[in-house]
């Protein structure tokens, strides 16, 4: 039989698009210089693998390393599991580094793990674990680019969990390419994947984020691995979330808070006092009862409103997504008295956070309507509630846990859309549309 060509494919490095042709500009997202070839390596031919009883496999389940950090264990849904490969990103300075070398020293109180860095050498890996306080004989470094040596030593090693800094910097050696290309991260987080899954260890790969804030590389990168974390937050201080978004052993629902100090990344028990602590009660000034998965959090939403000095009105937003700011904006032109038409709106989320859920629409709304009419709302008042296009308050999850954070902070009174089973007797103040909101609540 004739042997068959495997045709040649480009991929785009930043949207992670497939092509049969090479071209300057990628049609997909419009990212120009970003279609590199796909190259594969050699993959000899093996029948090793093991078929076993469902019984077999259950009894394997539910091993997990325990990080000994407060929350982290939590966002991967109990600990670690073995054998597990984890994908962590964020931006530069978030404390990526920082975080895991906590993390491996946690680990290691109890289980043998190997650090390997392909950015530092190993005297700035031990200046670092210096700094934060980590001293402990079952914690090894290791600096090394090898996806080959990376593979034989969590192969034949006996290291728990293996954590690798980045994987933007490990290159396979079959392949021609430089680190960080599509092939070398595709090629290098599958050889690691596998060695993880033969040994049962667990493997922990940072991965670089591009300037829109998305995982570098393609896509795939995600399919391959078992847990995708994010670390987000305020690169000059402030609070910093570790997110999950995947999670094959777990929820995605969970949410570890920190807060960045000199001997590392420390948890946060309550993270909504430090939020609210230099909150200034003035027009534009809205708390908002916000989820960060599974828990609630306090936090203030701010709102200025000028008349605007150019022709066209200036929107900008911190914290917000500003196609949403806009869409609140035109729904407040239309179902309000209001006219924001030419005035410069800003909005922001104090303390760094980001955030997307819709239940924020009605503290945003409140807060721009708080500004441009200089009416202040009451400063012992939370607000939550999703605004529809026809100005009504619609349902958000989690309201009786909302309000149980406002109690606990000491407010009064919560305002959001009236529950349709969970009973709130006289703290919840609900709201049917967004006149009737605007018109009860701003004095």
């Amino acid at each position: 039989m004739p042997k068959t060509i495997k045709p040649a494919n480009y991929i785009c490095s930043s949207c992670g698009s497939t092509f049969s042709s090479w071209s300057g500009k990628c049609q997909q997202c419009g990212e120009w210089n970003t279609l590199e070839l796909e190259v594969y390596p050699t993959v000899k031919s093996t029948n090793n693998y093991e078929i076993v009883s469902l019984e077999v496999g259950l009894a394997n389940d539910n091993k997990r390393l325990n990080t000994n950090l407060s929350g982290i264990d939590e966002v991967f849904g109990g600990g670690i599991v073995e054998g597990s490969v984890s994908l962590i990103s964020g931006e530069p300075g978030m404390g990526k580094s920082t975080l895991l070398l906590q993390l491996a020293a946690g680990v290691a109180r109890s289980s043998s793990v190997l650090y390997v860095s392909g950015e530092e050498s190993l005297h700035q890996i031990a200046s670092r674990a210096k700094r934060l306080g980590i001293v402990t004989g079952n914690l090894r470094i290791a600096s090394s680019n090898s996806a080959e040596e990376i593979t034989k030593e969590i192969i034949n090693d006996s290291n728990k969990l293996v954590i690798i800094d980045s994987i933007q910097t490990i290159k396979c050696d079959e392949i021609g390419s430089s680190p960080g290309s599509v092939s070398q991260v595709t090629s290098s987080t599958s050889l690691i994947t596998n060695a993880a899954k033969q040994s049962d260890t667990a493997v922990i790969i940072v991965g670089h984020v591009t300037k829109e804030g998305n995982i570098a590389g393609p896509k795939l990168l995600e399919h391959i691995v078992d847990v995708v974390l994010s670390l987000e937050g305020d690169q000059s201080g402030g609070l910093k979330l570790m997110r999950v978004t995947k999670n094959r052993y777990g929820s995605t629902n969970e949410t570890a808070i920190f807060e960045m100090q000199s001997d590392g990344l420390i948890p946060v028990d309550n993270p909504s006092s430090i939020l609210l602590a230099e909150r200034k009660v003035t027009d534009g000034s809205v708390v908002l009862a916000a989820m960060e998965g599974s828990r609630p959090i306090l936090v203030e939403v701010q709102a200025l409103v000028n008349p605007t000095s150019y022709g066209y009105p200036k929107r900008a937003a911190s914290g917000l997504d500003l196609g949403r700011l806009n869409l609140l904006l035109a729904m407040m032109e239309r179902r309000t008295t209001l006219k924001l038409g030419d005035k410069d709106v800003y909005l922001n989320i104090v303390g760094g956070l980001k955030i997307s859920e819709p239940a924020a629409d009605l503290a945003v709304v409140m807060a721009i309507a708080s500004a441009a009419k200089a009416k202040k709302l009451n400063a012992n008042a939370v607000v939550f509630g999703e605004v529809g296009l026809s100005g009504e308050i619609r349902q958000v999850p989690f309201i009786s846990r909302r309000i149980s954070e406002a109690k606990s902070q000491g407010f009064d009174y919560s305002i959001g859309p009236k529950p349709f089973k969970e009973k709130t007797p006289g703290f919840l103040k609900p709201v049917k549309d967004i006149r009737s909101a605007l018109n009860e609540f701003l004095s």
